[in-house]
C-alpha cells in the first residue's frame, strides 16, 4: 500500500470514528445494568412485572416493580437473528405463523429461556394495555396460563376523531383499577407523590427525547432513524426513571454538538426519508448500509416518535396520565395518522417515504397504501411500501426489497409521482 493510500485510509477511519455517535455506549451500558437487575431480582422478593410497550408503566415505577417489555425482547432477538428459532418453538405448540412474530418468539423464549439474553426474568404478574394491538390481549392471556401469575388488561378506548371528556373518564377509571390491583399484588398503599415525581421524570424524558429526534430537522442530519431505533430503548424501558433522564440529556448534547459542528451521520446527505412502521430489526444492518451508499438519510420515522409524549394539562395525575396513553399513534383514524405524517415529513423537509407492511403488525400496516397516496396528495412526495416482518426473516425477500428501495431513490431524481 502506498503512503498516499496510507494516509486515504486513515482519513476515511477518522471521518467514520468522527460520524460515530458516542452515547450509543453508555445506552449498552445501561440497558445491561437494567436487564442484569431484573435477571438478579428473579426469585427474589421484587416483584417483575411483564407490560406491553405502549403500558402506563409509571405506576410500576412508583410502586418499585421491575417492568421488563416483551416485544423490547423480541427486537434484541430479531436483532441477534434468533428469532425465527424462538417463532418455530411456539409454531410447534400450534401457534400460527400468521400471529405477530414478536408474541411466537416471546412465548417460544418462555417455554425454551432461549435469546440472546436466555431469556426474561419470571414474571410476578402481567400488565396487558391494547393501545397498540388486540394480539396482546391473547399473547398475554396465554403468558398469564404459562406462567400461572395475574393479568391485568388495561382496556383504551379507540380515538376516532378528537380525545373527548368520555375517553378520559374511561380511562382514568381504569388507571384507578390499575393502581388498585397493584395494591392488592405489592401490599402496598398507593403513594400520590411518588408517582406525580415518577410521572414528571417520565414526561421529562419524553421531552428530552422529542428534542434530541428534532435535530435531525437540521442538515445535515446528525443521525438516521436506525439510530434512533436503537437509542429509543431507554425511552421505552425505564422512563419514569432518573436514569432515563440523565442519559437523554447527554444524547441531546451530544446531538446539539453535532449539529453545531455539522457532523451529518452519512458521509454525504443528498436525500431525506421518513419511514413508517417498526424496523426490520434482522436487516437493519444492510438497510442502513443500502441507504448510505444510495445518499439517502432516514431522518425521522413513525415509530420513535410515538414515545415523544405531550404534556397534557390536568390537575389531576391519573387523568393527564390517562390522556396520553389513549391518544397514541395506533390507537387513532388513519385521518388523524396522515396528519402525523404531513406534520413529520413538512418539518422534516423530507423528499418521500418508505413504508414497512409488516406481516406481524396489523394496525400499524392497515391502512398504508391510503395513507401513501394521502402523503403524495397532501405533500407531492413519492412513498414506496417495502414488504417484510419485524423479526421473521422467513417473510423477507432480500433482493426484492432492495431493488425496489434502488429504483424509488434513483427516481427522486424526476418529478414527484402523481396518484
Amino acid at each position: 500500500m502506498s503512503s498516499g493510500e496510507k494516509r486515504s485510509e486513515e482519513r476515511e477511519r477518522e471521518a467514520k470514528e468522527r460520524r460515530r455517535i458516542k452515547s450509543g455506549e453508555a445506552m449498552r451500558d445501561l440497558m445491561t445494568k437494567y436487564y442484569m437487575e431484573a435477571k438478579a431480582a428473579e426469585g427474589t422478593d421484587r416483584h417483575i412485572a411483564w407490560i406491553t410497550s405502549g403500558g402506563p408503566v409509571e405506576p410500576l415505577i412508583a410502586f418499585d416493580v421491575i417492568p421488563v417489555y416483551p416485544e423490547n425482547h423480541g427486537a434484541m432477538c430479531g436483532a441477534a437473528h434468533m428469532n425465527v428459532e424462538l417463532c418455530e418453538v411456539a409454531e410447534s405448540r400450534g401457534f400460527s405463523r400468521d400471529l405477530c412474530s414478536y408474541a411466537r418468539g416471546d412465548i417460544g423464549s418462555a417455554i425454551t429461556k432461549g435469546g440472546p439474553i436466555g431469556g426474561l426474568p419470571r414474571p410476578t404478574f402481567l400488565v396487558c394495555c391494547n393501545n397498540i394491538c388486540n394480539t396482546v390481549f391473547k399473547w398475554y392471556e396465554e403468558l398469564s396460563r404459562f406462567f400461572d401469575v395475574p393479568l391485568f388488561i388495561f382496556d383504551t378506548p379507540f380515538v376516532r376523531g378528537e380525545l373527548a371528556s368520555h375517553h378520559l373518564d374511561y380511562t382514568r377509571r381504569q388507571m384507578e383499577e390499575y393502581i388498585s390491583f397493584l395494591e392488592r399484588i405489592t401490599g402496598r398503599e398507593y403513594d400520590e407523590a411518588r408517582f406525580v415525581e415518577v410521572a414528571a421524570k417520565s414526561l421529562f424524558a419524553s421531552g428530552l427525547w422529542a428534542e434530541v429526534l428534532a435535530c435531525n430537522q437540521h442538515r445535515p442530519a446528525p443521525m438516521t432513524c436506525f439510530d434512533a431505533f436503537i437509542l429509543m430503548a431507554p425511552i421505552v424501558t425505564l422512563r419514569g426513571t432518573q436514569e432515563v433522564v440523565d442519559f437523554y440529556q447527554g444524547l441531546l448534547q451530544e446531538m446539539r454538538d453535532r449539529v453545531e459542528q455539522g457532523i451529518g451521520i452519512l458521509p454525504s446527505e443528498k436525500y431525506r426519508l421518513l419511514w413508517d412502521n417498526i424496523p426490520v430489526w434482522y436487516e437493519m444492518r444492510n438497510l442502513g448500509r443500502l441507504f448510505m451508499e444510495l445518499e439517502a438519510c432516514l431522518v425521522a420515522d413513525t415509530y420513535t416518535s410515538a414515545w415523544t409524549f405531550q404534556e397534557v394539562e390536568a390537575e389531576d395525575p391519573l387523568e393527564a396520565m390517562a390522556a396520553i396513553y389513549t391518544e397514541v399513534y395506533l390507537n387513532i383514524n388513519l385521518e388523524r395518522m396522515a396528519d402525523k405524517i404531513e406534520s413529520l415529513a413538512r418539518r422534516y423537509e423530507v423528499d418521500g417515504m418508505v413504508m414497512h407492511s409488516n406481516r406481524s403488525c396489523k394496525p400499524y400496516s392497515l391502512g398504508q397504501y391510503d395513507l401513501a397516496k394521502e402523503f403524495t396528495r397532501r405533500t407531492g412526495k413519492p412513498a414506496l411500501i417495502i414488504e417484510a416482518d419485524h423479526t421473521d426473516s422467513r417473510w423477507y425477500n432480500r433482493a426484492e426489497v432492495e431493488a425496489r428501495i434502488r429504483d424509488f431513490v434513483e427516481n427522486l431524481l424526476g418529478e414527484s409521482i402523481p396518484v
